[in-house]
């Protein structure tokens, strides 16, 4: 009887979700992330093919798990929504994210932020964006034949991708949608929608008192010996409307 030897079974790959290491070094570097990954997730809020997503890690090589990268905002356009504990490339139709920003920090250096580029190169970038909040100074890299080219001139420039522009201001960057609305930080968004939802109550109780008003004038208006046809036509009303009113 002939045996079979069994192959030797492959340890299984361990893919961490974690360094250990906070999102941001500060305040500053944290509110630009932030700022950034939440807009565009606005900006793309109705197409559910657009994943947005703050330094999660990204593994481009399936079997190697040393090579990952965590950028502190990446787009990837043609994958789905949902959340995900690290972005396997080889599990999202090998779709490498298309746009990615990075905010510095004091703490990064330049060794650090040139390995940062050449992993993007690398991997199939087409867009690196380089902020820095201190020196309020903007660098960009755009895919071209040989890989990631330098932007000469990033002040006004527009994203091929994304269709944002960025604007170089004294008092810091500014980005701007592709209907010419700025980007608007955490509180902005927060306080424009407490006024919106006030605007709304205000219009809903004047819609109530208007309605109230209408309802109150009928009773009057027959008293006066009015028609139910008069009444209409003075309130704005359909004849039948004002008949149920009456019978209330």
């Amino acid at each position: 009887m002939v045996s079979q030897i069994q192959p030797p079974t492959q340890p299984e790959v361990i893919y961490p979700d974690s360094d250990g290491q906070p999102v941001a070094n500060n305040t500053i570097q944290f509110g630009w992330i932030v700022e950034i990954k939440q807009n565009i997730e606005w900006l793309f809020a109705n197409d559910p093919n657009v994943f947005v997503a703050g330094d999660l890690f990204w593994y481009p090589v399936e079997g190697r798990n040393k090579i990952v990268n965590a950028p502190d905002v990446m787009v990837v356009l043609g994958r789905p929504k949902g959340d995900r504990l690290c972005y396997q490339q080889w599990k999202e139709e090998g779709v490498a994210p298309q746009v990615v920003f990075e905010i510095l920090s004091p703490s990064n250096t330049q060794i650090e932020m040139d390995k940062k580029l050449l992993f993007y190169d690398r991997y199939g970038v087409e867009e690196y964006y380089i902020y820095d909040p201190d020196r309020n100074n903007l660098c960009g890299w755009l895919r071209g034949e040989d890989g990631l080219d330098v932007i000469p001139q990033m002040d006004h420039w527009v994203s091929p991708r994304l269709k944002i522009q960025f604007a170089l201001l004294p008092e810091g960057l500014q980005l701007y949608r592709p209907d010419g609305e700025r980007f608007l930080t955490y509180t902005e968004i927060s306080r424009n929608a407490e006024q919106e939802r006030q605007r709304a109550e205000q219009e809903r109780q004047r819609a109530e008192l208007a309605e109230q008003a209408r309802r109150d004038a009928i009773p009057r208006l027959l008293q006066m010996n009015l028609s139910i046809e008069q009444i209409a036509q003075a309130l704005a009303l359909s004849v039948e409307e004002v008949r149920t009113l009456a019978q209330e």
